[in-house]
């Protein structure tokens, strides 16, 4: 297994990391570097204020500043689990089951890891200070019953992150993401639909999990970019997108309203939080009339923010049983559209959950507080469905991320 591409690394305040990156090439990936490949124009614009915005860096030095180049070798991000990391992970579940415990109480010491838990360490780390990726391969998915299966997922997450996040207002911690046309809103609701969707943040959670139960027939690969890379591509080229960004204007609707900026540079930080939804409305649900409406400088932000996402993206053709893990702060994520079979095993099947953890957990910023707390303050009731069940069970978001 080849894991020296996630050797821990560690940050100055947040701002600058100057270890050995998980990719080829040396330094941040900046304006001009990046610019010179794109394909793309952007509407021309009166600058009114074309400096960046106050406390703002010229450039992100940091390894979170990469593109999809810079990882022709998938071994960069991967961590495969041989057959004796796997024996390992199924001696930890037997151990877990044997304490009686519910699945959610499973810890480091409940779910021992004693050779891979080091390595998984190293993953913890280079998703808080290093590249904010990677994704955990090599369990069988047909091999284990459900419950096996979420309670391994559950005892490798614990390596990552110490605390799981409620991820709607039943409380559900596992979000099923499969398609499904039962009715018009769940077809064109992203959570259910087949269609490709436009880059994104979960509204909560320091760090996103997703486990692949099952993978389509064709499509629906894992596509991600760095919010970092953006940032300084659109400082280099565009200060004036990068401040109408940071402003406090953009009207989110998840529903609740709320005024704030898309990006927010905190203690020393650049974080990240936003959806094309919560701005726009979707197919399934129209934005309310009485609602503010982007103002034409915002769109362009919008899509200039995209367009640069697109062109130094990742895309990762995703496994039965890969564990996924990235930085929902600080990498960016979409799906392409995908067509399911007929068998079970070619019917796309995602587990997602939220995480975070109270070592390396990035500080927040107070305009998203209230979502973090929603997803991780102790006293709210949280609910495990190990299967899709009904809307009543699992309500969908009127304006997700």
């Amino acid at each position: 297994m080849n894991v020296e591409t996630l050797a821990p690394s560690k940050a100055d305040n947040g701002a600058r990391n100057d270890s050995t990156m998980a990719y080829s090439g040396t330094g941040p990936v900046i304006g001009p570097r990046v610019q010179s490949g794109l394909s793309m124009t952007f509407a021309p614009t009166i600058n009114d204020a074309p400096t960046l915005p106050i406390g703002f860096p010229e450039v992100l030095d940091s390894p979170m500043a990469w593109t999809g180049s810079h990882f022709a070798e998938h071994s960069k991000f991967i961590l495969h689990l041989d057959e004796t990391d796997v024996a390992e992970a199924e001696e930890a579940l037997e151990h877990f089951k044997s304490l009686g415990h519910d699945g959610d109480v499973m810890s480091r010491e409940s779910f021992p890891l004693r050779n891979l838990g080091p390595r998984l360490d190293q993953l913890r780390r280079n998703l808080y200070e290093g590249t904010g990726f990677g994704l955990v391969r090599g369990l069988d998915p047909q091999k284990y019953a459900v419950e096996d299966l979420t309670m391994l997922h559950l005892g490798i997450q614990c390596y990552i992150a110490n605390r799981q996040g409620r991820q709607d207002k039943k409380g559900n911690m596992l979000v099923h993401i499969v398609a499904d046309n039962s009715s018009k809103e769940r077809a064109n609701h992203h959570r259910h639909s087949t269609a490709p969707i436009t880059f994104h943040n979960e509204e909560a959670g320091d760090i996103i999990s997703w486990l692949t139960r099952s993978t389509a027939a064709t499509g629906g690969k894992c596509i991600i970019a760095s919010a970092y890379t953006v940032y300084n591509v659109l400082a280099a080229s565009r200060p004036d997108l990068v401040r109408a960004l940071a402003r406090s204007d953009w009207p989110f609707a998840l529903p609740r309203f709320q005024c704030r900026p898309v990006i927010f540079y905190h203690k020393g930080r650049l974080v990240t939080n936003f959806g094309r939804t919560a701005l726009l409305g979707s197919a399934s649900y129209a934005r309310p009339a009485r609602l503010p409406k982007l103002t034409v400088t915002q769109k362009e932000a919008l899509d200039a923010y995209e367009n640069v996402a697109r062109a130094t993206q990742l895309e990762i053709a995703t496994q039965a049983g890969d564990i996924h893990f990235i930085n929902n702060l600080a990498v960016l994520h979409r799906r392409e559209g995908f067509v399911d079979g007929e068998a079970p095993t070619e019917r796309r099947h995602l587990v997602r959950m939220r995480l975070r953890d109270d070592e390396m957990g990035w500080a927040i910023p107070a305009d998203l507080s209230l979502e973090w707390s929603k997803a991780f303050a102790p006293g709210r009731a949280r609910t495990w469905h190990l299967e899709p069940m009904p809307d009543g069970f699992f309500p969908l978001r009127t304006q997700p991320n």
